[in-house]
């Protein structure tokens, strides 16, 4: 498997929660698992893959670490790096800004030469809009914490055997 770094934000908890979550299912280390608000960017130069894990906020928001983190993370030469994305959010409440903070860093890193992978059907997601949902698909994985919560560890399933059948064997 490529070497491989999962970053987050979380301001509850939840999102680190689900990173940790996907790092055991991919066997990825601890160690290979950072949250964003002490994350060097210098520190992810040896990673052929990144995945990125936000919580949306309000009215489609980043969570506050990705804020400060995402601008210097955009700086940085991501040439030949695979990039996957996940994100938490509240498809009942905010259900046009369902994960937005997925759209916002995937739109902030092209033209950083990464390559996006790991895109998902929007068949089984009840929500009006999204940044995160381009050309008939979800830029990456979303999950609602707060009212699906049960379909959580069946949707990390499938996403973990897309990303592995797409980049990560």
């Amino acid at each position: 498997m490529k070497k491989t770094a999962i970053l987050f934000g979380s301001s509850t908890g939840t999102t680190e929660n689900i990173a940790s979550l996907i790092a055991k299912k991919l066997n990825v280390g601890s160690s290979d698992v950072y949250d964003v608000s002490s994350v060097k960017t210098e520190d992810l130069a040896s990673y052929e893959v990144l995945i990125l894990g936000s919580s949306t906020w309000g009215l489609g928001d980043l969570q506050d670490d990705w804020e400060t983190f995402l601008p210097k993370l955009k700086k940085t030469d991501l040439k030949g790096k695979f990039v996957a994305i996940f994100g938490t959010g509240d498809s009942s409440s905010y259900p046009d800004t369902f994960c937005d903070a997925m759209g916002t860093i995937y739109q902030e890193l092209q033209g950083t030469g990464c390559t996006f992978f790991g895109s998902v059907a929007a068949d089984d997601y009840s929500f009006d809009a999204s940044t995160a949902f381009v050309n008939g698909l979800f830029i990456g994985l979303p999950l609602d914490e707060v009212n699906e919560d049960e379909k959580t560890e069946s949707r990390i399933d499938n996403w973990v055997g897309i990303l592995k059948s797409e980049c990560l064997n």
